[in-house]
């Protein structure tokens, strides 16, 4: 039997991709559709978070402690607005005007989340009574509880992608 081709096996395993309703992007395969159902989280099939390596509890005097630090690691907006349009349209939001979403990482940068990954980007509403600035204040309190002492890296990283409108209250710090 002749042996297939690389080209052609990436090619008919993207059609077979494509044919079950995922998409290719990076070597991974990702639905074409998001549920707004979770709102104001979002889908955890297509953003469950995703990591920074460099972030571990022994690392945060050097990384996110450090005012600036997230200046150094967070992605061009050339990046996420392409990104959020995408997104967008996966999410099947009838408002599609960019300006009422935030590009928001669902893990934040203050608390070691994965500056680029599409995994931990999503266009979070501007609009409705749990937006992205109140989530901003949520990532907010809990690095400083981070950088303090007061909860752990991880505990802090669990309670925001738990569900970030209970995190402060589950942490005992509202």
């Amino acid at each position: 039997m002749p042996r297939i081709s690389r080209s052609l096996v990436t090619a008919l395993s993207s059609l077979a991709l494509a044919a079950a309703g995922l998409t290719v992007a990076a070597g991974t395969a990702h639905a074409q559709s998001c549920s707004q159902a979770y709102l104001p989280l979002p889908d955890p099939s297509c953003q469950p978070g995703d990591f920074n390596p460099d972030v571990t509890q022994s690392t945060i005097d050097s990384t996110i402690c450090v005012s600036g630090w997230t200046a150094t690691v967070r992605p061009s907006s050339s990046y996420t607005t392409a990104l959020k349009k995408k997104q967008i349209v996966e999410y099947g939001y009838t408002d599609t005007s960019t300006s009422d979403y935030e590009e928001d990482h669902f893990l934040p940068l203050e608390l070691g989340g994965s500056p680029k990954s599409e995994l931990n980007l999503w266009p979070e509403p501007e609009y409705g009574t749990k937006t992205a600035a109140n989530k901003d204040t949520v990532e907010n309190k809990l690095k400083k509880a981070v950088c303090a002492g007061t909860v752990t890296l991880s505990d802090a990283q669990d309670a925001i992608l738990t569900d970030w409108t209970t995190a402060l209250s589950d942490l005992g710090l509202s």
